[in-house]
Formats: C-alpha cells, structure tokens, sequence
C-alpha cells in the first residue's frame, strides 16, 4: 500500500535512475504531452489494485456468517492476497525488467480483475481464500513495475507530483474498496459487493490500458540470475536494512491485525453497528495521509529514530485507547493508531532507499515483501487472539509488536553510537 494505501511509499525510493544518455526534455512534464494521461491513469491503477487486494476486509463478519466459520478463518480471505503479493513482488520486478513495465502492470491488471469476477461465486471458503492468493500475487506487478516506469518516463522534477498522484490512488483504493463493500454489502450481502468492486476495477484497468503512454525510455534487460541473488545477499547482509525490513512487517502485523477485527468489535456489543457504518469507519485512512506526508518533517526535527519512537509510541496508545467501551474512545484510538502506523512506514521505507548503496529497486522489493508479509502474519494472529480472548487479544499482539519496533531502534540507538569515534563524544 502507499503512505495512505499500507505499501506504495516505496516507489519513489525505489525509482532507478535514468541512463545518462536519455535527453531529459523528452521526458514528461506537467503541462507537456502525455503527462495528464500518465497521471490518471497510474492512479486508477493504484485504486484499482488496492480497492481489490482489501476488498474482503470489511466483509469479514458477513463472510463468517455466510459459510459459517471463526474470524480467524475469514481472515485467511485478506491474508492470502496479502500473502500472494508479499511473495511475487520481486519476481515480478525482475520480469519488469526484461518484459517492460506497461506489458507487466498490463498483465497484472488483467488477470487481478478476472479473478476478481470469479470471486462472488466462490462456492467455499478454501476456494475463495486460492482465489485471493492468486488476485494478490497478479497484484505484485503493479508496485514492482509502476515506480521504474515513473523513473524512466517523468523528468526528475516533476518525479515527486507524479508519484504522489500514484499514491492518492491507492489511498482511495485502499479506502474505498473497503467503504463500498460496506453500505452495498448491508443491502445485497458480501457477495455482490465484491461483484461490485471487481466491475469498479474493470473499469479502471480497461482506461488504464487506453490512457498510459507507451514507454520510450524502457531499455530491456537480461535476467541474471546470480547477479539478482547477490544483490538480494548484499541487502540481506546490511544490519541496519535488516531491521529497517523487519520494523515495516511489525508496523503492518499491528495495522493488519486491526483492521481486519475491528468489523467484528464494532458489529458486536456493546456497539451493534451496521455494517455499513462499519465500512465507513475506513474514512480514518484519511489521518494516514496526513502523517505519512509529515513524516519528513517529522525526521528532520527529531532523526529517523525519534520519529520511529514517536510513531510506535502513538501506535502503542492508540491499541490502549481502543480497550475501551465508549465509541468516541475507540475512534480516537483507531485515528492514533493510524497516524502512528503510517508515519512509521513511511520512515522505515524511505529510510531503506537513502541506506541501499547499490540496487534500491531491489531493496525496496524486499521492503515491500517485508510489509506484506507482516500484514498476512496481523491479519492471521490478529484473529486468532480475537478468537481466543477477544478484542484484548488483538490488542496484546499489536502492543508486542510495537515492542518489536522500539526494541529495533533501540538496538539501531547503539549500533550508531558505537560507529561514532571516541573523540567525536
């Protein structure tokens, strides 16, 4: 998702550079040829993929009801997408290499929003959960393939705009899918609303197709095999990408562990919500956008590991406040929860790209599979603990994971203390 979508923040970080020998006029530019064209149509492939990969999140109640199982079954539903993407994100980067970005993303889209409409008939949950593992892992090659095609296509200082017109739309997505399935899914049930979203997304990948500008700066690359795995090795070995990689999948693990019980708390007592209202509270990923979009300042003033302190510490009294029985507190902790999620993601994931020193496309895959990974691994634990001890239990999983955090900045904390020379104290 994006700062605002939980995984597009990345794009840019990973954006690989232009060769030197391309002319930079004939790049897009805002006002010039093209560049409308491009923009839209990157950001109805942003709604189109986030508004597909949560598209059962908010319908987890009703699906539970429908084939009658626990929430920790249900969750398998968001898990299995997540997952799929988690794990073809970086070969889905390298075919971008090889095949061309449009030709990827293209593809992608085309087989997510297939399945998409296969999805309402699912006649069980174990086909409805093999249906979403393979939308999500189709998915992979839009986050794999968007930001290099910015790269190559965008002069340098437009790069910024045209990248956050990306990001706004997996926000959108990532929100409206979930806010959609909400109020139809009150009147028509679960089925149509994911119907529902499977047209939408339609829709955005046939004017996807029709508006993005062929590339004219892609330049094929061979597939290497040995040089990728030493590139992933070199990453790997980086102490300080390890943990970078590792406190982005525990922000996810809280933020997907919430959102995918929250429709049970919320549907049940003391607060009875309709389902509809319900889907509604998703309009919180608004607060997201504003803290990712901080998140900068926020490093300038207090260091990246201030601001992954400040992060997890409002992610940390959000989970306290949502304990509660009274709504008002519950919202106000679902909004500090949120802003504390997105701003830690998005110093964790810009921070990856400013530490690679060769290879960021392929640091950021690792990220992006890091985050993913984390948000199978909440919306699966997170469940469980709802099961067995109630929204208390998804609770002490968020709070254990924020612990994870704090004690991987901590040990960043004395990793560069002691890089510092005696004579620099």
């Amino acid at each position: 998702m994006s700062p605002a979508s939980t995984g597009a923040s990345t794009a840019m970080d990973a954006a690989a550079p232009v060769p030197a020998s391309d002319t930079p006029d004939s790049r897009m530019a805002p006002g010039g040829p093209g560049y409308r064209r491009m923009s839209f149509a990157l950001f109805l492939s942003g709604v189109a993929t986030f508004a597909l990969l949560y598209s059962t999140q908010a319908l987890l109640p009703l699906i539970s009801d429908g084939f009658g199982v626990s929430a920790s079954d249900a969750s398998w539903t968001v898990a299995a997408a997540t997952g799929g993407l988690a794990l073809f994100v970086i070969p889905m980067s390298a075919l971008s290499e090889r095949f061309g970005r449009r030709t990827v993303m293209t593809a992608s889209l085309a087989v997510a929003v297939t399945v998409g409409l296969l999805v309402p008939f699912a006649p069980s949950l174990g086909v409805l959960v093999v249906l979403r593992a393979v939308q999500g892992a189709a998915l992979a090659g839009l986050p794999a393939s968007a930001q290099a095609y910015l790269a190559e296509e965008v002069r340098p200082k437009a790069l910024v705009t045209a990248i956050g017109l990306f990001v706004a739309g997996n926000s959108v997505g990532g929100m409206s899918g979930r806010v959609i399935t909400g109020w139809v899914a009150q009147e028509w049930g679960w089925r149509v609303a994911v119907g529902v979203i499977g047209l939408v997304a339609v829709g955005c990948a046939v004017a996807f197709r029709l508006l993005l500008p062929a590339p004219h700066h892609f330049k094929a690359g061979s597939l290497h095999p040995r040089r990728l795995l030493g590139t992933f090795r070199d990453h790997l070995a980086n102490p300080l990408l390890r943990r970078l990689y590792a406190i982005g999948a525990l922000f996810m693990t809280v933020f997907g562990g919430v959102y995918t019980v929250i429709g049970y708390r919320l549907t049940e007592e003391p607060f009875s919500l309709p389902q509809g209202i319900v889907g509604s509270i998703f309009l919180v990923y608004l607060v997201g956008t504003v803290s990712a979009s901080t998140a900068g300042r926020l490093v300038g003033r207090l260091g990246r590991r201030g601001a992954l302190y400040l992060g997890g510490g409002t992610t940390a009294a959000g989970l306290l406040l949502s304990l509660a029985d009274s709504l008002p507190l519950v919202l106000l902790g679902l909004v500090l929860i949120t802003a504390g999620f997105f701003a830690g993601h998005a110093v964790a994931s810009s921070a990856v790209s400013r530490t690679a020193a060769h290879g960021r496309a392929q640091a950021s895959a690792l990220y992006q599979s890091a985050y993913y990974i984390g948000s199978s691994a909440g919306s699966t634990v997170g469940a469980l603990a709802f099961h067995a001890n109630g929204w208390a239990g998804t609770v002490g999983v968020g709070l254990l994971a924020i612990l994870g955090v704090v004690t991987l900045t901590v040990l960043g904390t004395v990793a560069a203390r002691r890089q510092i020379p005696a004579h620099a104290h």
